[in-house]
């Protein structure tokens, strides 16, 4: 927003405008013969579309659509696109209606590639899903991702006509792993890839698990349409939905009772992929195979890492990938950008709001336009510098963009943001020598709801939804601290450090950092859906975590019932600025249903728990002078 003074007297007042409205006029007539909605961008006129099935080392063919400018004056790049999705629609003469990430990349001319990935659709071979990397390769046989970028980087620069011998890669999702595990050992003609929202290490904090907490609705939504293939044949034109029977997606699995029910009862005899996920529940060497972070060497092609601060599924797959580029590779070109998006939210959305969250500009353009362009301009055409910090991140709370040396930024300090009775919440240690807590019952008859509203799936909204409703309920605490008098910025992990106790064996603990607004703060307008944004409670970030895995994610332990046990993890990455006359809140719960499974509270392996196992529990938070519960905050100077 911007404002500023009319001073001027009347008679200049006057003269101004006349002289405004001379300049605008031959604008405002230009105007009326141009069209309302220019045609879109016609990919059919441009390019032509070849489809190939590229052989392999161990001999399998992968199906691989290629379309290439019609304008042959001068040589392009390649630009590669690897899914398990489909590259749909198929056959020589369809077309897709767009080819890359914005119109801008079509007009500016690359020659797009889209392939099946290796097991799925047109392409031949076995899926394996998010395909382990194999480090030590002995034989033609020891084929991964990176083998399967690397062939088909080979065969297209011999095979394609009127290529610049450079190629570059990009993919969002799981599309995104494929980027990120194609890079590894690069081929010399590879230059730039941007991996963007990445499965990295999925049993940690991306789709499947948040620390050792399943996240079931996600999981069992893309499970019941993702199967394994039947025949060689075309993704189908529209993907199955699956009919659950009502609206209410927290009916639906309280009702189905256990996660053994949901098998039995609804994947059936496609429920491979699922099961995979479901019996290792443990971060076991199935999981740390699927780590492609842990394998990210030998790239030597520039690197972007692209993701969105509320992104529901992959939040934390762009910063792992970033980081352990940098790690195994430290002279390669790596940045990463972190915006106001949803999963993926830079390729479908405007990027200018979440819910009823505002980010005051339309970021989605900006960053496809003037970021990832001219990125792959630079590194596939030596045109421009794209100028990039080692670090372009948004900030939420105040809608600005920072570009920083590094992530997180050096310039952080850790601050205690200390719990204390009656729901207080300050930077002071709290002083109580005797045991000082707060308590609830967590029955998981009734779990705490992760949005107040009936859903199926995960509602993107619900990454910064006003959290008003959890604070009312008796099985959630919630602390707050006075208005702040200065601008609190905070940059990196959140890590809390709580003291804990349960009469059970095992328990969840549900984390949620929250920004809370001033009771006069202005509704937006137009406010057709009468939003009150006074005392509004954002969720900036909240994570669970599974009590049993507080020493190792690899042998769970259970608790000793109503001994104070301590735990210490971290929130995913915030750039969060906490205005001034604004209160910093805390809540914690112990179920966030269905986004999390619920957990039965007696230590067991949860897939096999039975109905009869769930009990309630009573749950306790210390915040004594020798049992302080906190969340340390990286606080930005």
């Amino acid at each position: 927003m911007s404002s500023f003074r009319q001073n001027a007297a009347p008679s200049r007042r006057l003269f101004l405008l006349f002289c405004a409205v001379l300049l605008v006029l031959p604008a405002l007539l230009q105007a009326q013969t141009k069209p309302e909605n220019p045609p879109a961008y016609d990919v059919k006129a441009h390019y032509t579309k070849y489809e190939f099935r590229i052989p392999m080392r161990d001999g399998v063919k992968l199906f691989t659509a290629v379309y290439v400018p019609k304008d042959a004056s001068h040589a392009y790049p390649f630009l590669i696109n690897r899914t398990p999705y489909g590259v749909d629609p198929y056959g020589p003469d369809r077309y897709r209606k767009s080819l890359g990430p914005s119109e801008s990349f079509e007009r500016d001319g690359f020659i797009f590639v889209f392939q099946d990935a290796r097991g799925r659709f047109l392409s031949e071979g076995d899926f394996i899903e998010v395909t382990p990397h194999k480090e030590n390769k002995k034989s033609a046989k020891d084929v991964d991702e990176s083998t399967d970028c690397y062939d088909t980087i080979e065969w297209l620069l011999h095979n394609v006509p009127n290529n610049n011998g450079k190629a570059g890669i990009l993919g969002i999702s799981y599309d995104g792993f494929y980027t990120a595990a194609s890079i590894i050992n690069s081929h010399p003609a590879l230059k730039a890839a941007s991996p963007q929202a990445p499965v990295a290490d999925l049993y940690m904090g991306d789709d499947a698990y948040h620390n050792g907490a399943f996240m079931l609705e996600a999981n069992f939504g893309f499970y019941a349409i993702f199967k394994p293939r039947t025949e060689i044949a075309p993704a189908p034109e529209q993907w199955p939905h699956f009919d659950y029977g009502t609206t209410d997606g927290y009916d639906f699995y309280l009702q189905a009772g256990t996660l053994s029910n949901l098998r039995s009862r609804y994947l059936k005899d496609f429920g491979v992929y699922w099961d995979d996920q479901i019996k290792h529940s443990n971060y076991d060497d199935w999981w740390k195979a699927r780590n492609i972070s842990a394998f990210m060497k030998n790239v030597h092609c520039a690197v972007l890492a692209v993701g969105g601060w509320f992104d529901a599924e992959d939040l934390v797959g762009p910063g792992k990938v970033f980081q352990a580029v940098a790690k195994f590779n430290p002279d390669t070109p790596d940045t990463l950008v972190m915006g106001p998006w949803v999963h993926g939210g830079w390729a479908h959305t405007e990027g200018d709001h979440l819910g009823d969250v505002n980010f005051a500009g339309k970021h989605s353009p900006f960053f496809n336009d003037n970021v990832l362009l001219p990125f792959f301009r630079q590194y596939l055409k030596g045109e421009g510098n794209a100028n990039l910090p080692r670090a372009l991140m948004f900030e939420t709370g105040t809608n600005v963009w920072r570009r920083y040396d590094s992530w997180p930024p050096k310039n952080t300090e850790p601050r205690s943001l200390y719990l204390h009775s009656s729901g207080q919440l300050s930077f002071d240690p709290p002083t109580e020598s005797t045991a000082s807590f707060d308590e609830y019952v967590s029955d998981p008859a009734h779990p705490v709801p992760f949005v107040n509203f009936p859903a199926l799936g995960v509602p993107q909204t619900y990454m910064d939804a006003d959290q008003r409703f959890a604070a009312k309920r008796p099985d959630v605490l919630v602390y707050q601290t006075a208005p702040l008098e200065d601008d609190i910025t905070v940059s990196g992990a959140v890590a809390p450090h709580l003291w804990v106790s349960t009469s059970g064996t095992d328990s969840d603990y549900v984390v949620k950092l929250i920004d809370v607004y001033p009771e006069d703060f202005p509704n937006p307008d137009p406010n057709s859906k009468e939003v009150q944004m006074g005392g509004y409670e954002q969720l900036v970030r909240g994570e669970p975590f599974r009590g049993k895995f507080r020493n190792t994610f690899e042998r769970p332990e259970p608790f000793v019932p109503g001994q104070p046990t301590v735990l210490n993890f971290s929130l995913p990455d915030i750039n969060h600025t906490f205005r001034r006359g604004h209160r910093i809140m805390v809540q914690i719960q112990s179920s966030w249903f269905p986004l999390v499974d619920r957990n039965p509270q007696k230590f067991l392996n949860i897939p096999e728990a039975t109905e009869a196992d769930f009990q309630k529990a009573t749950e306790r938070v210390y915040h004594s002078k020798s049992n302080a519960s906190a969340l340390v905050l990286p606080v930005l100077h």
